[in-house]
């Protein structure tokens, strides 16, 4: 396989999560910008994500989508880089990273647009209400430096910049468990200049609504 890596983004999204990740990973990387009015839906990208959302990632001939996706992928494609755990240690690594790309996203959104189950409708949605599951992200990130195994991973890349993001948006909860954990792994050279090509990037794209 080609070790070429091209990175599909707008730095008003949740690319910013595949971008750290990226810089974690250390390896060259192009990067596509894409803008919400016309390059999202564009027949070319259409191809490469059919839902026409970003993140995305080629590597070589290899597709991949979805932001907790493609921070699983990359840790494994590159192992020198640390970034997966051992097996044996893989339980909470996988458990947290679905977890914040299913229950929390699912949650988070549902509570932005107005809709809270009533607890008759809890047991029909994944996420059951945003309260459980702050409760028991809380509970995943007290007392410890990072998610799984230990050590960093690419389980605190996606779970970190969710907290992260959610505590500057509004979104979350400025929890105490959350603000530590956030400010352990937020400072990581990889994640400031992350942060720094991201911003330096969006005055030209002036766009809002995260794709």
């Amino acid at each position: 396989m080609s070790n070429d890596l091209v990175f599909y983004t707008n730095p008003m999204s949740r690319g910013r999560i595949v971008r750290w990740m990226l810089e974690e990973v250390g390896q060259p990387y192009s990067t596509e910008i894409l803008d919400y009015e016309h390059g999202l839906k564009s027949p070319a990208y259409l191809a490469v994500n059919p839902m026409g959302k970003v993140p995305a990632l080629k590597h070589g001939d290899t597709v991949i989508t979805e932001g907790a996706a493609i921070c699983a992928y990359l840790a494994d494609a590159f192992p020198d880089a640390g970034l997966a755990p051992p097996l044996a240690d893989r339980g909470d690594y996988y458990r947290w990273l679905f977890f914040t790309a299913g229950p929390i996203e699912a949650a988070v959104t549902a509570r932005s647009l107005g809709f809270e189950p009533k607890p008759e409708q809890r047991r029909m949605a994944g996420f059951g209400c945003l309260d459980d599951v702050m409760n028991a992200v809380e509970g995943a990130v007290s007392g410890r430096d990072f998610i799984a195994g230990g050590k960093f991973t690419a389980a605190d890349v996606y779970v970190g910049s969710q907290i992260g993001w959610g505590m500057q948006f509004g979104s979350l909860e400025k929890r105490p468990a959350f603000e530590a954990y956030w400010e352990k792994i937020s400072n990581r050279p990889a994640a400031v200049r992350a942060r720094e090509i991201d911003d330096a990037l969006m005055p030209a794209q002036p766009q809002t609504v995260p794709a």
